[in-house]
């Protein structure tokens, strides 16, 4: 067993070539063989968001705080609220962040599958993260 205390190890800001706006990533889980699970507290500001993405292995949202937006390619975008849980399929592709007037906090769990985590896609288009079709 391993406790891994509150503020132990360091936020860092999410990069701009994966998220839009102000994203704070605080760890909390990493993986150690044979498990390939990680887990973090990811916080956006009003505005940010991810760029679109995948995981090899699906993803976990847990929303802690706040108000934000998720969407899958093809789906609308939905709201999420604390409490609410979401998970994305495997290679599904999407994005998630916070409302244009919100921050969000979420928890994300996610598999490295063959040493990837996620694949990076293209940014959300202001047009893209504005729209509710």
């Amino acid at each position: 067993m391993k406790i891994a205390k509150a503020g132990s190890s360091a936020s860092s800001w999410a990069p701009a070539e994966n998220f839009t706006g102000r994203v704070r990533r605080d760890p909390l889980v990493a993986p150690e063989s044979p498990g390939r699970a990680v887990a973090g507290c990811v916080t956006f500001e009003p505005g940010a968001r991810t760029a679109w993405h995948t995981h090899p292995a699906g993803q976990i949202l847990i929303i802690t705080a706040g108000k934000g937006w998720v969407q899958r390619e093809g789906g609308p975008r939905e709201e999420v609220t604390p409490g609410d849980s979401v998970w994305f399929d495997a290679n599904e592709k999407h994005w998630h962040g916070a409302t244009d007037k919100t921050a969000m906090t979420h928890i994300a769990v996610t598999e490295f599958i063959e040493g990837e985590a996620a694949d990076w896609l293209e940014h959300v288009s202001d047009a893209d993260y504005d729209y509710n079709g």
